[in-house]
Order: structure tokens, then sequence, then C-alpha cells
């Protein structure tokens, strides 16, 4: 088909997520502990599961982080359906747990009801933005991150990458559903693809679905029958299966979350998300007596997000533009980043 690829892969683990309440949990659990501050700290990750390779891994890695150097103890609920997350979430608060973890937009409505019937217990949850919760509970801490500004930086490396190919230029991304975080990734990617290259074509696909890789795969392999020579997954462990079809038609694949540079020589680079950083970020509020409801927003500038490793294939002057881009958007240069997907 095209070129074959040459990469140099680093392996970074990934994510966990999802919740509960009321009766009892049918989810899986893990359990540890550490020693040193004492506090335990609940996570629930979304039916994603641990093995997700990104999203929920990574916030099991904060967790095992925060185990590690904070000396919390620690233990995990996964949940098999979207109707575990209520009573799980609800049983470590009712055991009075310091600090209750949900994982994923698809937890916002259960974190909510759970952060408003227990009113004195702590909560957090990554991806979803406490101010718009209908109790806006003062106990829930949201942990947000600018999506857009390592999407728009993988979308220009795919758009210069794209513009190199001969043929149409024409790049494609396969979300899980359309939600905000979701979105704001696929925004800022083509963006950026339409900044290196005015006249690229962006394709966009919904799965519905965080796990099912066959879905993915279907998508993106439509989008590669419409000339995509580059597929961006947003789609947690289903999104594994578009970057599996990019491997099958020899072309470029983009990661997410973590770096998915392990993958393979097909993958070109990942719009990395630190979750991890923010679950550590959140306990550590707690076990230092600081936390309180509200937002925390990471972002490039801190290194809450940011690019994975760029494939050894790429030209110099095009990584060298690609970080270019990035020290401009720390800069704030390059502003306004479109977050919503059309």
């Amino acid at each position: 088909m095209k070129r074959s690829l040459v990469l140099i892969g680093v392996i970074v683990l990934l994510a966990a997520g999802c919740s509960g309440s009321g009766k009892k949990s049918s989810a899986n659990t893990t359990t540890s502990s550490g020693s040193g501050s004492g506090e335990t700290i609940g996570l629930v990750t979304d039916i994603g599961g641990l093995n997700d390779r990104g999203f929920n891994h990574l916030s099991y890695v904060g967790l095992q982080r925060a185990q590690s150097e904070l000396g919390i103890q620690q233990r995990v609920f996964q949940a098999k359906s979207t109707q575990d997350y209520v009573p799980n979430l609800s049983t470590f608060a009712r055991k009075g747990y310091a600090l209750t973890i949900g994982v994923g937009f698809t937890e916002a409505t259960a974190i909510d009801t759970v952060a408003a019937n227990f009113p004195n217990s702590k909560f957090a949850i990554v991806d979803v933005d406490q101010t718009e919760e209908p109790h806006k509970p003062a106990n829930l801490l949201g942990l947000l991150f600018r999506e857009q500004e390592t999407g728009y930086l993988v979308g220009y490396l795919a758009g210069l990458e794209e513009k190199r190919r001969p043929g149409k230029d024409v790049i494609g991304s396969v979300g899980g559903q359309k939600q905000p975080p979701v979105d704001r990734f696929i925004a800022g990617y083509q963006a950026g693809a339409k900044a290196a290259d005015p006249g690229i074509t962006t394709l966009n696909g919904y799965s519905e679905d965080f796990s099912d890789l066959a879905k993915c795969k279907q998508i993106a392999l439509n989008q590669i029958e419409q000339g995509a020579g580059v597929i961006f997954q947003v789609a947690g462990g289903c999104g594994l299966g578009a970057l599996d079809a990019a491997k099958e038609k020899s072309l470029w694949g983009i990661g997410v979350d973590a770096d998915q540079s392990f993958l393979g020589p097909h993958i070109l680079t990942s719009a990395v998300k630190r979750v991890d950083t923010a679950v550590f970020d959140a306990i550590k509020l707690v076990v230092d007596g600081k936390f309180k409801g509200g937002n925390i927003v990471f972002g490039l500038k801190d290194n809450g997000v940011g690019l994975g490793k760029i494939s050894a294939k790429v030209p110099k002057p095009e990584v060298a533009k690609v970080m270019q881009v990035r020290a401009d958007i720390i800069a704030g240069k390059i502003k306004n980043i479109p977050t919503e997907v059309g």
C-alpha cells in the first residue's frame, strides 16, 4: 500500500473505572494495602475495565502510585454494566472511604446521585465538570483535561503526513460516544489537521461502545475505504480495533490516553492524557487535608496532556514543526482551539 513504518515503542500502561450504590455490587474487585497515611481510597472503573490498555488502567496506575508514595490503602470495583455504577460508588461511601473516585463521563449521573446522598463523603471523577452536574455537589471534584490541545498536535502531525502521501488528503477518527471529552480530542484533531493541510478532508464516526473492538474496526475500515490515510482512535478498548484496521491496511494509527506506540510500527503517535497524574493529585489533596469540591483542569502547560512517541519514520523537520506548534499553544499564540465536533 504505502510505506513501511519504523517506530521506537515504549510501553505505558493504562486506566481504570466504574461505579455503584444501594444494592450489593456485582463488580469484580481488587484490593491492596499500603503503609503510611492509612487513608482508604476506592476506585470505580467504567465497563471498559482495568485491561483497556488506556484510560481505565491509567487511573489504576495513579492509584498504585498513591499507594506507593502516600501509603494509602486502595480497593477497585470493575463494573460489569452501567447498572453497577451507583451500587459500587455507594459501597465505598457507606464504608467511610476517604475518597471515592469514578472514572469517565459515563459515570457522571451516578456520581452526582451518590455524592448528593452522601454529603459527608469525598468524591472525585475523571472527565466530568462538577459545575455541570445537576446537584453540583460541594463534595465532588471534577478532574478535567484540555484534550483539544493534544488533539490539535496529533492532528497537525496527521495533516503533515497525509500531505506527503500520494492522492487525496483524507484522515479519519473513531470516537466511542459523542461526549465532551471525546469530542474535545476529535475537534482539536480536525482543527490541527486543517492548520497543517487546509485542503484535507476529515472523517469521523462513533461506535457507541468503548469495549467492542469489532465495531471500531469496521468504522475505521469504512473510513480507509473512503481514502483515509490516518486513523485516530478515541474509543478506549474498542479503539484498539480501529488501530488494528490501520495496521491491517499498512496505514498510520494514532493512539489515545496512554502512549500506545507499543502496539507496533503503525502507530504515528498518541494523544496522551495523564489520567494517572490527575488521580494521584486528587488523592494527595485528601491526604494533605486540602480537598475541596470544584474542578481541576490539566493542559499542555502543566503537562496534563501531551504527545506520545512520534514514529522515527517521520521526517525531523515535521517533528520540529509539531514541537513549535506545541510551544505556541503553551505560549498562548494558538488560541480558541475548537472543543465541539459539528
